[in-house]
């Protein structure tokens, strides 16, 4: 398995990868697309991945990445930051999209 240049590229969102890619050369985006493709094959980061290539390859230089820019990510360690406080209410789908055919809608 290929060495991939970004230390957890897979975990990284995609608004701080924008950062992450930055400072990488040709061929290394092309391992990351490669990958990418090989793997989760999101549209959005080979769009990303691609349109970053294209512009090395039009005279663009891999630039230093700045890591104050990238947005931070919420501590989701011990699980996701949703609660029973915090989450939407509960309802039960329309029937057909009309609420008078929707047995109890609303109501407990």
């Amino acid at each position: 398995m290929t060495e991939l240049p970004i230390p957890d590229y897979d975990q990284i969102p995609l608004g701080s990868l924008r950062h992450h890619i930055r400072s990488l050369d040709e061929q290394q985006l092309t391992t990351l697309i490669d990958h990418e493709r090989a793997h989760a094959a999101r549209v959005p980061v080979l769009q990303l991945l691609e349109a970053r290539l294209d512009e090395l390859r039009h005279g663009a230089e891999p630039a230093p990445g700045d890591p104050a820019a990238t947005p931070p990510t919420p501590d989701t360690a011990n699980g996701s930051p949703v609660s029973e406080a915090t989450a939407a209410e509960g309802s039960t789908p329309l029937r057909h999209g009309v609420a008078g055919l929707t047995p109890r809608r609303g109501r407990p």
